[in-house]
């Protein structure tokens, strides 16, 4: 068990180092506000259809539930959660499609015991994914002139978090969330059919920074019968995040036999210093769920997100709100079988509707999945509980009308949960 521990202390620490500076998506719609916003949530979560805002500790294992902090109250042994995710992803507009995969590290989180009803949290997820490429040719004349958008880079949120539970039925938490990352933006032009002309770019890079604050409630209706009925609200408040950066446009040669472009050749222009801000919108979820202990639980939520109110550079980019409809359960055959491994096993199945805050042509861009996954127990003792969860997310976003992107995604997440008693008071010295 201490090689274990030294392990995933190794682990984490490797994780946390990686974790802002991946490229994780390859979808034209993160080209929109600060990319593909990733929910908080682990995949015990996701398999669920990413039912959390009224979940505190389903099953005998805790739950770090970064959605709803006023979970944290729930929390009674040190807890440490990492995982990974592989997206598999394939975009079709007309009658061509391309196929993605990429891999990422989806969270590195730990919560704490303070006593016997609060309990604080702490760690690293990513918050947006930004990445796409694509090209588009227009006619000047007779002069075919390529335009090419790219993106790259990512936001990651790291927090520290608090709930304490008073008396039996209710429960208040918050985190302080601090947001960070950078976004590279480029805008291409180049004339494929002149070998001698000269090619030009249009560079933005940004440096993202600030602080976010969420806020939780929790009310436990029937805390001590068989069945359990749980209340949640969770929101987030409206926020403002400093950016730094610099822009440049410079020219190069490209080499459209060879698919090769050469280092710049002159700088057309160049500010090294670009500061502005930008305004994360708040958000509001309410969810419940109906629990028998270590049994089964069922719930739904709802999220709500103003992101109408999100501001760039002083730039109101178009956003519409949006807002995502979850609902789903896991059930556990027999948490104390002892002959039949599979009765411990928990399933899980849930699905997710999103309505996404693109809109183009009129058309609204939307998400749909169905979510299913298993909590696979590993073997413990009397202080320490393994277990190794799985959740597969099978959805669609996006629509082949008005010359669109429709994409069919698999996303695979893996996640391995550790409750430890780590701090045990010695009877003898």
């Amino acid at each position: 068990m201490n090689k274990l521990k030294i392990v995933l202390f190794a682990l984490a620490v490797s994780f946390s180092l990686q974790l802002n500076a991946q490229n994780t998506t390859n979808s034209p719609y993160s080209q929109f506000g600060l990319g593909d916003i990733k929910p908080f949530l682990l995949p015990q979560n996701i398999s669920m259809g990413g039912l959390a805002i009224g979940i505190r500790k389903p099953g005998g294992y805790n739950n770090i539930n970064v959605a709803n902090p006023a979970s944290y109250s729930a929390i009674n042994l040190s807890s440490f959660d990492i995982g990974a995710t592989v997206d598999v992803r394939k975009m079709t507009k007309a009658t061509s499609s391309q196929k993605t995969t990429n891999g990422a590290l989806s969270h590195l989180l730990f919560a704490v015991p303070v006593s016997s009803k609060s309990a604080m949290s702490f760690g690293l997820m990513p918050y947006s994914d930004l990445g796409y490429r694509y090209r588009s040719q227009i006619l000047l004349d007779t002069i075919k002139v390529d335009q090419i958008y790219s993106g790259e880079g990512g936001l990651a949120r790291a927090h520290l978090g608090y709930a304490y539970q008073f008396g039996k039925h209710l429960s208040l938490g918050f985190n302080f969330a601090y947001i960070f990352g950078d976004l590279k933006l480029q805008k291409s032009t180049e004339l494929p059919e002149d070998a001698y002309a000269l090619s030009s770019r249009n560079q933005s890079d940004k440096n993202v920074g600030g602080l976010n604050y969420q806020y939780g409630v929790q009310y436990v209706v029937n805390p001590d019968a068989k069945r359990i009925l749980t209340f949640g609200y969770s929101g987030t408040v409206s926020s403002t995040l400093k950016t730094s950066g610099s822009e440049t446009s410079f020219r190069y040669a490209y080499n459209s036999l060879t698919l090769t472009e050469s280092a710049p050749i002159d700088t057309i222009f160049y500010n090294p210093s670009v500061e502005s801000r930008l305004t994360l919108p708040s958000s509001h979820g309410i969810g419940f769920s109906l629990e028998s202990p270590n049994q089964w639980v069922f719930g739904a939520d709802f999220t709500y997100t103003n992101w109408s109110k999100f501001v760039d550079s002083g730039n109101n980019p178009g956003l519409k709100d949006s807002y995502t409809f979850n609902v789903g359960g896991r059930y556990t055959p027999d948490y104390t079988a002892v002959s039949n491994y599979f009765k411990l096993i928990d399933y899980a199945l849930g699905f997710k509707y999103d309505r996404t805050y693109i809109n183009l042509s009129g058309r609204e861009i939307n998400q749909y999945a169905l979510c299913l996954g298993f909590g696979l127990p590993l073997p413990s003792n009397r202080f320490s509980f393994y277990k190794v969860n799985l959740s597969a997310e099978l959805g669609k976003r996006g629509t082949l009308s008005s010359n669109l992107v429709r994409e069919n995604y698999i996303n695979l997440r893996l996640g391995f949960t550790l409750n430890d008693k780590w701090f045990i008071k010695a009877k003898y010295d």
